[in-house]
């Protein structure tokens, strides 16, 4: 849910893949890295991962560093890709944070992934 210039809660609407992606963010690695093509491409931290192995490992990792909830704020599309704003949440330096999640798409899955300050 996000906020509109009214104040009022609003929900942001995502593409299929996206939303897949957030759902799965929660805590189950394996289905992160079915959001992704064979192929899929992640980009964090300054590290990338290629493939759905290197994906399910970088998520496994995230996920026991960390505990965060992650909820998108707002969406656009920006040059044929879906940039989404999260606010994340959790027991990481500096939290909370508004992260931008910028999502290219091949069909019904993510193509790659770039998380950015």
């Amino acid at each position: 849910m996000a906020l509109n210039t009214w104040g009022v809660m609003m929900k942001v609407q995502l593409p299929t893949p996206i939303a897949k992606y957030f759902a799965a963010d929660r805590g189950d690695a394996n289905a992160v890295a079915q959001c992704f093509t064979e192929n899929g491409v992640v980009v964090d931290e300054h590290h990338t991962y290629t493939g759905r192995p290197a994906i399910r490992q970088w998520k496994e990792s995230a996920t026991t560093r960390y505990k965060y909830a992650s909820q998108p704020i707002a969406s656009v599309e920006e040059d044929g890709k879906t940039v989404v704003t999260s606010r994340l949440t959790g027991d990481f330096p500096g939290s909370p944070v508004d992260l931008r999640y910028v999502f290219a798409l091949d069909g019904d899955r993510i193509a790659s992934l770039a998380i950015m300050p």
